[in-house]
């Protein structure tokens, strides 16, 4: 899939459908459903909701992420960690709605599962052969698919990945077909083209602005469409969206010349949606309702899939952008982008497993679905208008295009507002938790760096040499490697020559410093050496992209053997008798944590922001494992946080004056 992505075939169109389109490509079964709730059906209502979930499909979805983000492609990746590596140089603060970003798309991956699955299930309560279904029921067979859908994530999903195509097709297919046999219920359903109708809903319909809210329903999947540019290539995606969109709006008509024809002055009431009403069943033939619930409720899970790949693909990316603490991370098979994080995979078991048990029903989920990928959209506006000033595009073009989307997610937010009291606010908790995680994580590495004291290697160099020759010191290791965060070759850090010169000397034959660099793109692997002190000091540096896991232990095994390989570097142990027999030296990697210390000083605020840091820090990855490196060979030395030592410490000198003292 990684080569040929680019090449527009009939199989890369069907990956492309089974990838990308879950999220998007399952709203019809709750849009209608949430719009029409409570309300009377008529021409203006139907007319004019038909005519926002078009024009929010072209403008949201086609132009803005279709036609316009889709260029903003990191070396051929997307989503929105990749727009921010892309960006994040030129203005320091736009770390912000990158992270605001990450973390609404997190809190959606917990919220898309549960209300995909149970509003397929809940056609359950059309099939008149199985009488009235009780909401437990409902909620256990939701569950019981969750639970075994995360169960299977350790496993990868390369096997059933290739029949995600095939099912999705058969999906957007039956949306079509459907849709298409309504369509002559009421031809008038055609006027919805003209957003004449969609103003007038907004304009002139009793609280017509709040129904902005069931309609952003339709577009919540958007972001996909970018976060899996790199699975699925640009031409791909926008060769399949024009089928996609087609099914879509063809199904979305349907089921309004349907309601017109059938239920036209009718209240849809919340009783009726509870016992099973739903537009997206009721056009199905009869004999077909069974069929079309498992196909919709595969395509369900497929959409759950994406969602719970794409938050792996999320964190990962966070992770080495220092936006998130360090997980494990299992690669379950060889495909590219392929990945698994246990800990994130039980998150959202437990997040989506919540969110079933408190709502239930669909038609309350929909009040907790759409408000957090709002703030997603908006971060993704931000984010692509400053790269449209780094690509030099006209300044008219780039406040147009500000002023037209900040003007419509806006919209979008102040009318998912209204759902806040009946549900929104559970997912703003949750991404307002994981946007607290992501800043806490961001700012005290800021915090730390602050006050971090470079050195000039060059002033040490002799007394390491010294220490190196000094037989009188026990040696440490034939060969020691420090892990160094110092950009510049000729500094070090002053703690890394305190722990050689001064903790407890440490003597070796081969000093190694390990610089680790994240780049802007995604996937680069790359070292360069700097010998130093030829065979005595030697630097090594990997430029990584920001989607390579840093197995620092494998990587630095291949760079020591390409540097024998070339007679660089001599690795055979000094000691006499293993010398004579060519016997390789140990390697000992020293690696440098820091705690906070009581005997400091710090901002009332900084001081909470490092206290909940090493509280986070205790339940996430150490430094060791998070740079792949093998416990056994490594030595964790603890370090003081030294930020500002306290100065106005009054303490006083007494002598005793009894005799003989």
């Amino acid at each position: 899939m990684g080569k040929n992505i680019n090449k527009v075939t009939a199989a890369t169109l069907l990956i492309a459908l089974g990838i990308i389109y879950g999220d998007i490509g399952t709203s019809p079964l709750y849009v209608l459903n949430a719009i029409i709730s409570d309300r009377i059906i008529d021409e203006k209502l139907i007319l004019g909701s038909l005519s926002c979930i078009i024009w929010t499909l072209t403008l949201q979805t086609t132009i803005k992420y279709v036609v316009l983000t889709l260029r903003a492609d990191n070396r051929g990746e997307g989503g929105i960690f990749s727009l921010y590596a892309l960006v994040r140089r030129q203005r320091k603060w736009l770390v912000l709605p990158a992270m605001l970003g990450g973390a609404a798309l997190l809190a959606d991956g917990m919220i898309t599962p549960p209300i995909s699955v149970t509003s397929s299930i809940e056609g359950l309560r059309n099939v008149k052969e199985l009488g009235v279904i009780p909401d437990s029921t409902i909620v256990y067979i939701v569950l019981g698919i969750l639970v075994v859908l995360f169960f299977l994530q350790q496993f990868g999903t390369a096997s059933i990945g290739k029949m995600f195509g095939p099912i999705m097709f058969c999906w957007f297919l039956m949306l079509a077909i459907l849709g298409s046999s309504h369509l002559f219920d009421d031809l008038g359903i055609f006027k919805a083209f003209s957003p004449h109708y969609a103003i007038d809903l907004l304009m002139n319909y009793p609280k017509g602005f709040w129904i902005l809210g069931a309609v952003f329903l339709c577009t919540t999947g958007a972001e996909a469409l970018y976060s899996d540019l790199g699975h699925c290539g640009r031409a791909n995606i926008r060769y399949s969206w024009i089928f996609v969109k087609s099914c879509l709006i063809l199904n979305y008509l349907g089921q309004g010349a349907f309601l017109l024809s059938k239920y036209s002055g009718t209240r849809i009431t919340p009783e009726m949606i509870s016992s099973g009403f739903n537009p997206f069943y009721a056009v199905m033939p009869t004999w077909f309702v069974l069929p079309g619930i498992i196909i919709a409720t595969a395509a369900a899970i497929i959409a759950s899939q994406a969602l719970i790949s794409g938050s792996f693909t999320l964190i990962s990316e966070a992770m080495r952008l220092n936006l998130w603490p360090k997980m494990r991370i299992n690669y379950p098979t060889e495909e590219r982008g392929q990945l698994y994080i246990p800990g994130i995979n039980t998150m959202l078991l437990l997040g989506c497993c919540g969110i079933v048990l408190y709502f239930q029903k669909s038609s309350r989920m929909e009040a907790a679905y759409g408000l957090a990928i709002t703030m997603c959209m908006i971060a993704t506006t931000i984010l692509f208008a400053n790269f449209l000033v780094s690509r030099r595009a006209k300044p008219a073009f780039i406040y147009l295009f500000l002023i037209v989307y900040l003007s419509i997610e806006l919209s979008f937010l102040a009318a998912n507002l209204d759902k806040f009291p009946h549900g929104g606010f559970v997912t703003l908790i949750v991404g307002g938790a994981l946007f607290a995680v992501m800043y806490i994580w961001f700012r005290s590495r800021k915090i730390k760096n602050r006050y971090v004291e470079f050195v000039r290697l060059e002033h040490y160099i002799p007394q390491i040499q010294e220490l190196s020759n000094d037989k009188t010191v026990p040696k440490h290791a034939t060969h020691l490697v420090y892990l160094t965060s110092a950009n510049n070759p000729k500094e070090i850090e002053h703690k890394i020559i305190y722990s050689i010169l001064n903790k407890k000397p440490k003597r070796a034959d081969i000093y190694w410093f390990v610089h680790v660099d994240t780049l802007d793109d995604p996937y680069t692997c790359e070292y360069s050496v700097d010998h130093i002190i030829p065979n005595d000091i030697i630097r090594v540096e990997f430029r990584l992209g920001f989607r390579m896991e840093p197995k620092i232990n494998l990587m630095f095994r291949k760079v020591v053997a390409d540097l024998v390989a070339n007679k660089e570097v001599n690795i055979t142990s000094r000691y006499e008798s293993l010398e004579r027999n060519n016997v390789v030296g140990d390697f000992q990697f020293i690696v440098m944590e820091k705690y906070l210390s009581q005997d400091i000083e710090l901002p009332i605020t900084e001081r909470m922001i490092m206290k909940l840091y090493f509280w986070i820090k205790e339940y996430s990855l150490s430094e060791e494992r998070g740079f792949g490196l093998e416990v056994s060979n490594v030595t964790v030395e603890k370090f003081p946080l030294i930020v500002a030592p306290v100065t106005n410490l009054s303490l006083k000198r007494v002598y005793d004056t009894e005799e003989g003292v």
